[in-house]
Formats: structure tokens, C-alpha cells, sequence
């Protein structure tokens, strides 16, 4: 290992950055020093800029792709080796900024309808009620979940931030029979080790399979749980303040752009959570 790399590494932990974040921002450097096959240190601006068009044009890379290449040089040039945030100042495709297709609480509900497997309900159920990003939905753990209080405690969400979301009494119900059912010990959602939490990879395949068992075509994967649950609180008219907490958003925009989405959004009283309920006719 290079010194360069250990100190991107050490400065990455000492930041704080997630394992997924650290990952993705040394293959990001690693990839251009590949391609020029010489140290990244060493590469400027203008030889970055003819990079990223070779991306785009030639290789089609998809231009999020291109951002997060983007990212790890940044970081290895502004924080790494300290160099002034001015003399990073490349030109690169920006975010497009396109509004999903959203789901409406009775396609939320018919979704988890056609969920026939009581794990995969309440897995489903909890992401949409607590708004989880889906790697806080997998690193959940038994003792997360606080009846007494009614709350649901994230660790380490993104920003390496811990929150608490409301439990609504509908989900904790669901998590009683859940647990009564399939016994976890310490995480909550467990895969084919109980010991080990369920893969992420595996919550999208189980929400893609329910929504097409429901016949729910709109594009978005489970991700599009956390926009669901997050729009249908701003039009049942809970303040964009403590929206923004509940969501864990550093940035107050990045909550703004829910009610972007809601050209109708107005104050329409609190949202029910009847809809996970579980059936016994879905077993």
C-alpha cells in the first residue's frame, strides 16, 4: 500500500466516512490512476476534464458514475494534499434534476398487500413507516426498536448520525407478531445467518418482486418507500422542520425537494398507518 492510500484511508476514518463511502472513493482514484498509469497526485485539471469526456462519449459511462469519480479526486486533492479548494475546479455533468414517480398510499398499501412471506411485510412496512434508508433498515437491531418510548433508534445513519424516528402503535404491532414469529436475537431483520443482518441487495429484490406482484409499474426501487413516506407526511401537514429530522437531512434543501414534488402540498391533518396492517390471508 502506498502512503498516499494510507493517509486517504486514515483521514476517511478519521472523517468519519461510512465503509461504503471509503470503498467508493479509493476504486475512484484507483481508476484514474490506472488509466493514466501514473500516481493521481500527479494529474491536473485539464487532464481530469479530458478524462471524464472520454467517459461520457466513449466508454458511455453513466454521468453518476463520472460524479463519483469526481468525488474521490476532489477529496484526495482538497483533503489529502491540502490543495486550495480553487485549483479543483473541473467541469463535469451535473445531477439531473428529474421528480420520481411517486407512489400514492393505496399503491404503498397494495404493495404490501401482495407481500405474502410476514417477514418480508414487516420489512417492507418498516422501511415505509420509520422513512428508512435501506441500509438503516438492514443494520437494525432488536434493542433499536423502544416501545416504552415509541421510538426507533437509527445508528450510524448516513453522515455516520444517529436519529429517532416516531413508531407509530400500527408498525410496533407488526413487530410484535414479527418477532413473536421468528425470534431474532440482535438483528432485527436477519438473512439465512441469524446472527448476520439481511442484504441489502435482497430488501430490493423482495420490494421489486411485491410491486410487480401488485402490478405497480412505475420506476424506483425501495428507496422509493423513503420518497412515499416522506411526501405522504408532508400532505398529511407535518412542518418541513421535523420532516427534515425524522429524514436525518443535514441540509435543509434536500428536505425542500419533497414539497418541490408536491405542487398541491397543503396542511390535510395526520397521517394514518393502518395500511400494514398484516392479514392472515396474506400467509
Amino acid at each position: 500500500m502506498t502512503p498516499l492510500r494510507q493517509k486517504m484511508i486514515d483521514l476517511m476514518v478519521l472523517k468519519g466516512y461510512s465503509p461504503k463511502t471509503q470503498k467508493s472513493y479509493l476504486y475512484s482514484v484507483e481508476k484514474v490512476a490506472r488509466h493514466f498509469g501514473r500516481s493521481p497526485d500527479s494529474i491536473d485539471v485539464g487532464e481530469l476534464e479530458s478524462y471524464f469526456l472520454y467517459l461520457l462519449t466513449e466508454k458511455r459511462m453513466a454521468s453518476a458514475s463520472v460524479r463519483l469519480i469526481v468525488n474521490g479526486m476532489r477529496f484526495l486533492n482538497n483533503q489529502v494534499l491540502q490543495r486550495p479548494a480553487r485549483d479543483f475546479l473541473v467541469r463535469y455533468p451535473k445531477r439531473a434534476q428529474r421528480i420520481p414517480e411517486l407512489l400514492t398510499r393505496d399503491e404503498v398499501h397494495r404493495i404490501l398487500s401482495h407481500t405474502r412471506n410476514l417477514k418480508h411485510h414487516t420489512l417492507l412496512a418498516t422501511c415505509y413507516a420509520a422513512g428508512l434508508r435501506v441500509s438503516e433498515l438492514v443494520h437494525l437491531r432488536v434493542r433499536d426498536i423502544d416501545s416504552a418510548r415509541e421510538l426507533v433508534h437509527i445508528r450510524a445513519g448516513k453522515g455516520n448520525k444517529d436519529r429517532e424516528v416516531i413508531l407509530p402503535e400500527s408498525l410496533l404491532l407488526l413487530l410484535r407478531r414479527y418477532w413473536q414469529f421468528y425470534r431474532p436475537m440482535v438483528a432485527l431483520f436477519y438473512g439465512q445467518d441469524p446472527r448476520k443482518p439481511l442484504d441489502a441487495g435482497t430488501v430490493g429484490k423482495i420490494f421489486t418482486r411485491a410491486k410487480a406482484a401488485a402490478g405497480i409499474d412505475k420506476q424506483g426501487g425501495v428507496h422509493s418507500l423513503r420518497h412515499a413516506y416522506a411526501t405522504h407526511q408532508l400532505e398529511a401537514g407535518m412542518p418541513t422542520f421535523k420532516l427534515q429530522r425524522l429524514l436525518g437531512h443535514t441540509d435543509m434543501k434536500s428536505t425542500l425537494r419533497y414539497v418541490h414534488w408536491l405542487p398541491s402540498y397543503q396542511n390535510r391533518g395526520k397521517l394514518g398507518m393502518d395500511l400494514l396492517c398484516w392479514s392472515e390471508a396474506s400467509s
